[in-house]
């Protein structure tokens, strides 16, 4: 069996505070969650006292005052670098957030995502950035989909007036991809103030409206949205997060945290209720939140579709801001119960709502069962629920070392991917502020880069190329091989300035990578909701193709596992959702086909 030949790198080719700046939590309601954490899941909270904030530094405004905490080096112990490189035609793409106007909304705050992904099968992934919009004359409009093609390696073309995408459509923020109609081409959503829209793939590289043929009425402002298979019949679903009841007829003047007039915060208005549709396997849906038990008013941000609980079907966990997050477990049959508080993912380890963003899904212990990452607002930590396999979660933010990080960050995009390829993953998350006049922290902020060191501990670095020491208004964030070396890359978005693409440069000699694309059958034929665990000498290594994640946005739906020089991977396990199981030894994966991109393509089994 060659060996190298299958394991090498693959051929070329908002939380916003209130308006005292602080997030409030009434001494009433902390005790009262506090206490209900204690009886239902007694060692879920792991501490009462106060987040620790970083030590107060004089700040230049070029970067967060605690820039430098959390035991950041200059670079990554295996000098990883993350070179930048336009690589879009103009190097032009700004996701306009309509501050320009000058009303101070809320909407301002959201931001807009990207989707990676390869849409027209080339092998090359592209990408797509919702556009934003404009608030001017007190009036909501909305900009244009960006599309990319990856025309050659490195180079990516703007397509979307050929595409059929180059028309105006609602303010825009998200994106989220998913195979909805099984015709082996990626389709696309763009989610919004006003709803929806659905971008059917033709395939030819056309693209076209399905939005009402679709039965996607949704009208709320939503903004992210997640794809999986809820209900067992192996049809795509469709969850739609909501943010809050903002118009501009109903939008209070706010004074901000130093005395003047600045964007209102969240807390200033009623959530929105999300909405679950479920596909009918025509390309339809209908609306089944009630029956599904979805609970109102979140105000959502972030959300993620997973199979958190290891039994055949996604589960679905919801980032709210400054209200307790949703963990809803799947009863299989489409029935969700919300579960956050029980299980321990609804609050922060003092039993406090949090501003939460950004959602990532990542094994970081090593143990074969998904973890939960939440970017959160200013005055919070950083959220790491450790998954206890036995239907509940423990907060262990301080135990990873996330406390030295300070608390002065506002995150939103966060992912998790073995980016040095040391065989853990590890964690970047994009920050910036919502507001125009913050009192303690600088609106422009660094990225982070969290090294899994292992153990379960994470050290901040600084990864080489320059990047990971300036300061942004970072919001969406995805990652996946946009140059086929082996290597994630990522794709940064940011209010107002232009996205960048991160190229991962070097990889550690010796180190080795390996892409998989499942392909269902019964399941959807993206396998949302599949957890694969490549076995190796050095342990085993666990992925999922999770619906949604990040913030706003979409990765590279194939999985990705590295590893070091004297590690030999010898199978891999895959839980299909449904419940099916298979395993392939290394000889069956030598022997598989590979996708245009060197991705070794493994499809469900005949059942």
């Amino acid at each position: 069996m060659d060996k190298q030949r299958w394991f090498s790198p693959p051929p070329d080719g908002v939380g916003s505070p209130d308006g005292n700046g602080v997030v409030l939590r009434h001494t009433f309601t902390r005790l009262a969650c506090l206490v209900l954490a204690l009886v239902l899941m007694p060692g879920l909270v792991t501490g009462c006292r106060p987040a620790a904030k970083a030590p107060p530094v004089a700040s230049s405004g070029s970067g967060p005052a605690n820039s430098k905490v959390g035991s950041a080096s200059s670079s990554s112990v295996n000098a990883l670098r993350f070179e930048s490189d336009p690589g879009i035609e103009a190097a032009k793409i700004v996701y306009d957030n309509g501050s320009a106007a000058g009303v101070l909304s809320i909407v301002e705050s959201l931001g807009g995502g990207v989707a990676v992904f390869d849409y027209d099968l080339d092998g090359r992934l592209d990408l797509a950035f919702p556009g934003g919009g404009s608030l001017e004359n007190r009036v909501v409009t909305g900009l244009p989909t960006r599309l990319f093609r990856q025309s050659v390696p490195g180079k990516f073309v703007s397509v979307e007036p050929v595409a059929g995408l180059g028309k105006p459509g609602r303010f825009s923020h998200g994106a989220a991809v998913a195979d909805y109609d099984s015709d082996g081409f990626s389709d696309l959503l763009i989610t919004g103030y006003g709803g929806v829209t659905l971008w059917r793939n033709l395939g030819d590289g056309t693209w076209q409206d399905g939005t009402v043929e679709a039965g996607l009425d949704d009208q709320n402002w939503s903004s992210s949205a997640a794809w999986g298979d809820l209900t067992g019949d192996g049809i795509a679903d469709l969850y739609l997060a909501h943010y809050v009841n903002w118009s501009f007829e109903n939008h209070p003047a706010c004074e901000g945290q130093v005395g003047v007039a600045d964007v209102c915060p969240p807390r200033r208005f009623d959530g929105l209720d999300d909405t679950l549709y479920v596909g009918l396997g025509d390309g339809r849906f209908r609306d089944a939140s009630q029956e599904a038990g979805l609970v109102p008013q979140g105000k959502g941000l972030g959300v993620v579709l997973a199979d958190f609980d290891r039994d055949g079907d996604s589960d679905v966990y919801v980032a709210n801001d400054t209200v307790a997050n949703f963990y809803y477990i799947n009863q299989g049959d489409g029935k969700l119960v919300e579960s956050g508080l029980a299980s321990g993912v609804a609050l922060d380890d003092m039993a406090g709502p949090t501003g939460s963003m950004g959602v990532a899904v990542s094994d970081f212990d090593g143990d074969g069962w998904l973890d939960l990452w939440v970017a959160n607002y200013e005055d919070e930590l950083t959220a790491l629920y450790r998954n206890l396999q036995s239907g509940g979660f423990l907060h262990v933010s301080r135990k990873a070392g996330l406390g030295r990080l300070g608390t002065l960050y506002v995150g939103f995009g966060c992912v998790a991917g073995d980016f040095d390829l040391d065989g853990d993953e590890d964690v970047v998350v994009a920050n910036g502020h919502v507001v125009h006049h913050p009192r303690n922290a600088p609106i422009r902020q660094q990225p982070l880069y969290l090294e899994n060191g292992g153990g379960g501990q994470f050290t901040r670095q600084i990864p080489g190329g320059g990047y990971f020491d300036g300061s942004y208004l970072g919001r969406g964030l995805a990652t996946g091989d946009l140059d086929r070396d082996g290597r994630l890359d990522l794709v940064v978005v940011e209010s107002r300035d232009p996205a960048t693409l991160l190229y991962g440069r070097p990889s550690p000699v010796g180190s080795r990578s390996l892409l998989i694309r499942l392909i269902g059958r019964s399941a959807t034929r993206d396998a949302l909701g599949a957890v694969a665990t490549l076995v190796t000498s050095s342990g085993e290594l666990t992925r999922s193709v999770s619906g949604g994640g990040s913030y706003l946005s979409t990765s590279d739906l194939r999985l990705h596992f590295g590893w070091r020089n004297g590690t030999e991977p010898t199978s891999l396990k895959i839980l299909w959702p449904g419940g099916a199981t298979s395993e392939l030894t290394a000889t069956d994966l030598a022997s598989a086909p590979r996708d245009g991109a060197g991705a070794i393509v493994v499809y469900e089994p005949v059942q």
